[in-house]
């Protein structure tokens, strides 16, 4: 049977008073109030560890770069204790068939039970030939995973909106994961990259909860992306007083002036830069 997280913690030595004090603090990077802390608790003591399939289309690996610099929680307590992280084809030790032996026994161990997180998009120009896996199109490895997945998580702007790759006249046809799988969960983490303190906590709340977070009308988790960067930035102050840095190296620019004039998006683009100082 599979460890829960809290049994991982007590085999490496965690005592109980720390363990509470990480439900607590994970309550908080979450935005949910102190009396969730009991709750994180339960879960994590009760829900057996969640395998993860963490696929790679088409991008430049900058989301998992993201992710593996998380401070809060620390990716290796994510990775090693809280989710079971099975194939991640950039991660994991494995490669070759060895890599997707492993792939396709999670498959039918945990059908219907597992997450599966996507980095990148699928290219479906020359029936896929633009993005080959273990001999076969992307496409067919996607569509084939996600088939029997609990939920879909699309990391960063390739996954969820296709990004530079999908400009035109995109030669590839990369295809963001909404628009070819259809009968899933979709939750988009967008960025290039995406917050890792996010993509964590995204992970964390789907396994304490056993449920999707409330997504806006893009389907991106409100807890994360409910305001404008503008809203809660430092330099706010200076964009009411009118105080802005007009070109690159000059004295606003060293006194910390907004940068609006110079194309700060800030006060039209949702995201949590501002809250977790990013």
């Amino acid at each position: 049977m599979t460890e829960t997280f809290y049994e991982v913690l007590r085999r490496q030595g965690i005592t109980r008073r720390s363990f509470l004090k990480f439900c607590s603090l994970t309550a908080t990077s979450l935005g949910l109030g102190s009396a969730f802390a009991p709750k994180i608790a339960h879960a994590l003591e009760s829900k057996p560890r969640t395998p993860v399939l963490w696929l790679h289309g088409l991008e430049c690996t900058c989301c998992s770069e993201s992710f593996i610099r998380s401070a809060h929680p620390l990716t290796k307590d994510v990775v090693l204790s809280m989710l079971s992280l099975d194939y991640d084809d950039t991660l994991m030790a494995a490669a070759g068939h060895q890599a997707e032996a492993i792939l396709e026994e999670v498959k039918a161990r945990y059908k219907g039970n597992y997450i599966l997180a996507v980095e990148g998009n699928p290219p479906l120009n020359e029936d896929g030939m633009f993005c080959i896996q273990s001999g076969r199109p992307f496409i067919e490895k996607l569509k084939e995973t996600a088939k029997d997945a609990k939920a879909i998580i699309s990391w960063g702007s390739c996954a969820s909106w296709g990004c530079v790759q999908a400009a035109k006249p995109n030669p590839t046809r990369a295809t963001p994961v909404h628009k070819v799988i259809f009968d899933k969960p979709i939750i988009k983490v967008p960025g290039c990259p995406p917050i890792a303190e996010v993509m964590t906590a995204v992970v964390t709340y789907m396994l304490t909860f056993d449920r999707i977070p409330e997504l806006d009308r893009q389907g991106r988790p409100k807890m994360f992306y409910g305001q404008r960067i503008h809203d809660k930035c430092y330099r706010r102050p200076h964009f009411d007083a009118g105080q802005f840095v007009e070109q690159w190296d000059d004295d606003q620019a060293r006194m910390g002036y907004c940068l609006y004039k110079m194309g700060c998006k800030g006060p039209t683009t949702y995201n949590a830069c501002s809250t977790v100082r990013w």
